[in-house]
């Protein structure tokens, strides 16, 4: 399914379903601090690592598995991710989305946050928005924060701070 967005307002509920969809066939970006993060659990990047060029920027992309396009750290049989404690920071952001213009949805509203203007959203297509029995309560305070962080994150993220990253974690990537 694609992402189908619906203005994010106010808390909702939350609890994965483990439905698969966030992570088969998505395109997730990568910042230097989650190749760190991901690096110092003891994760190659060579395994999780690609390379994209879009707008004449390189760009770091999770990998994902051939035969089904799932995510290198999603385990098929259980549905859940072996690195969840350290996931990248769009996948903590998911089934949300954060956008610094408003997208044209009925019901959309600016959400004002440490001085930014922002508009929220959540993938209607989740099951896992507003199930039943929720794990969580997610609020757009929590959304937007990590929003913000991650453009800061991405903006930062090149190619000389991969080869520094690389180099400074072990010899073996020289």
């Amino acid at each position: 399914m694609r992402f189908k967005p619906r203005p994010f307002t106010k808390p909702v509920g939350f609890r994965c379903l483990y439905c698969l969809d966030c992570c088969r066939g998505r395109h997730v970006y990568l910042t230097l601090r989650d190749v760190e993060r991901l690096m110092g659990e003891g994760e190659d990047p060579e395994e999780f690592l690609t390379l994209s060029i879009e707008g004449g920027r390189i760009r770091f992309v999770l990998s994902v598995r051939e035969w089904d396009l799932g995510c290198v750290f999603h385990d098929p049989e259980t549905g859940r991710c072996r690195v969840h404690p350290v996931r990248p920071l769009i996948c903590r952001i998911y089934p949300f989305m954060v956008s610094r213009k408003p997208l044209g949805i009925e019901g959309e509203e600016p959400f004002e946050y440490s001085g930014e203007t922002l508009w929220l959203y959540y993938d209607g297509s989740c099951p896992g928005i507003n199930a039943e029995e929720p794990e969580t309560t997610i609020t757009p305070e929590e959304i937007a924060e990590l929003g913000i962080e991650f453009e800061g994150e991405l903006g930062e993220t090149n190619m000389d701070g991969l080869v520094r990253l690389i180099k400074g974690d072990s010899e073996r990537y020289i």
